[in-house]
């Protein structure tokens, strides 16, 4: 396929986004000038704006993407990724956001280390979060490619480079200040480029006598219907879905942006509203698309549905417009997804590897954001596409078994050691490692090993768990001196701290 009409208005969507991403970058460049602002915004960020850049940063090519495809694949039972991604904020909310913003870290390194004493606990932590980084940000470049080859007939390598190229000329050039901005911005352009073709398209079907999806009778059973080995992946992937969210490091760093941990609680409300409003939509692509695009399906190209499908059913201008708007939410949560990972990868590289270097302060944090984003870009044009959401899927399993574990017995149990948290963050590393490496080499899955490895939250989370708890136990001696008293940090609220002073 060559660049043709069809293609305008896939370039002329693509092109604006870029050019408002850059636009409002610069603009957020403005207010970047401390290292403070390039890691956490020098935690100023107000509740309501960094509500709509977390969603903007969240909604990644899984959500927008790769959720309608599911539906279109596999029915109904498909909804246990938007309900857990979205209910994830609510264990969030309740047990991590305010002791996190408390705990005065810039990263996940930052606070294990604060938390424990130990230099080695943030060395695991920082491979995890950089590990966990490039996983999710894999699918982020192959899903780019995804999309410019729909929209305009580009070849799949142009996609990666050209979100690269743009996030690194945001991330380098105002950090966290000015990325918060741009994801904002993003968010309300990801949920009105779903809303307005979803509405005309849902019009398009009721004049069509409102027909059925294919298989009708069968689309809305639960995954269970496969068995025991179906009871076993929903309940893994709720485990994966729930207790991921709090261990992804781009959703992590964003608490620290916020001003105190009572305006933590209030960005986590917003978020769950803006979250359930989006997730409204890609099911019904998935819906319509069992209706007038079952081929998608059987040649591999689910992922590409919500791109498709205004072509399919709308024809003349109308179609093309819907399908460049779709295009444009489609490649801004490409880069506003891309850019929070990048923030997330580049500040623990900075503070543990490029701050060894000569440079120090904005110059590491830039020379290290140069690395968070060309390593996954790289990885992406040479291997095979995972599938969207299968690889986010297994990037919130992997979160869901190491930092997970550590937040909450590092927020909640005083008896936690280093050697403890060493134990578990290795468990569960290694173990999520196996699984994925099981899942990437297997084509067709089948069978309770397939299965197991295929969703593996419901065993390496508990197992990341105990460990984490038996370790501390046994070396209960080695429990940090300081363990009361910043526990009594994490959970003292700012107002009574500001009454005592």
């Amino acid at each position: 396929m060559t660049p043709g009409l069809d293609a305008a208005p896939g370039i002329v969507a693509i092109t604006l986004v870029t050019i408002a991403t850059l636009a409002i970058g610069t603009w957020g460049l403005r207010f970047s000038r401390t290292t403070s602002d390039f890691f956490v915004a020098s935690r100023s960020v107000h509740p309501r704006l960094n509500a709509s850049a977390i969603g903007g940063e969240y909604l990644s090519a899984a959500s927008f993407l790769g959720v309608a495809g599911l539906v279109l694949l596999n029915g109904a039972d498909m909804l246990w990724y938007p309900v857990g991604w979205t209910a994830g904020y609510l264990v969030l909310l309740v047990l991590v956001a305010a002791p996190l913003r408390r705990s005065g870290a810039y990263t996940l390194p930052d606070f294990a280390e604060a938390r424990l004493g130990s230099r080695g606990v943030r060395a695991v932590c920082s491979v995890l979060v950089v590990a966990i980084g490039w996983l999710y940000l894999l699918p982020q470049f192959q899903g780019a490619g995804l999309t410019l080859r729909s929209a305009v007939g580009a070849p799949t390598w142009v996609g990666p480079v050209i979100v690269g190229v743009v996030v690194l000329a945001n991330v380098t050039s105002g950090g966290m200040r000015s990325i918060t901005f741009v994801q904002a911005f993003q968010y309300w352009l990801k949920l009105t480029a779903l809303l307005v073709p979803a509405a005309v398209l849902l019009v398009v079907w009721a004049g069509d006598s409102s027909p059925r999806p294919s298989g009708a009778g069968g689309w809305s059973v639960p995954l269970a219907s496969g068995g025991a080995s179906g009871l076993y992946v929903t309940y893994s992937l709720i485990i994966a879905t729930f207790l991921g969210t709090m261990g992804l490091p781009h959703v992590v760093v964003r608490f620290y942006t916020n001003p105190d941990g009572r305006a933590a609680r209030r960005t986590t409300l917003v978020v769950l509203v803006l979250l359930g409003v989006f997730y409204l939509l890609p099911p019904i692509y998935g819906a319509l698309g069992r209706i007038y695009a079952p081929e998608l399906a059987t040649s591999g190209r689910a992922d590409a549905l919500v791109l498709e499908l205004p072509r399919i059913m709308v024809d003349g201008l109308l179609g093309e417009v819907l399908t460049g708007m779709v295009t444009a939410g489609a490649f801004a949560a490409f880069l506003s997804t891309s850019s929070g990972l990048s923030i997330a990868v580049a500040g623990v590289l900075s503070q543990d590897v490029t701050a060894r270097t000569r440079l120090g302060g904005v110059a590491a944090f830039r020379l290290a954001a140069v690395v968070a984003v060309t390593v996954p870009c790289v990885v992406a044009l040479l291997v095979p596409n995972l599938g969207v959401a299968r690889a986010v899927g297994l990037a919130f399993a992997m979160a869901a078994a190491t930092f997970c574990p550590l937040l909450l017995l590092g927020i909640w149990w005083r008896r936690l050691t280093p050697a403890g948290a060493v134990a578990g963050l290795v468990a569960g590393g290694l173990s999520s490692a196996v699984a994925i490496a099981w899942t990437v080499r297997v084509a067709h899955p089948s069978g309770w090993v397939d299965a197991l490895m295929g969703q593996p939250a419901a065993w390496t989370v508990p197992l990341a768990l105990t460990t984490m708890v038996v370790v501390s136990l046994l070396t209960r001696s080695r429990v940090p001196d300081h363990a009361d008293r910043f526990l009594v940090r994490l959970h003292t609220p700012e107002t009574l701290e500001l009454d005592r002073g």
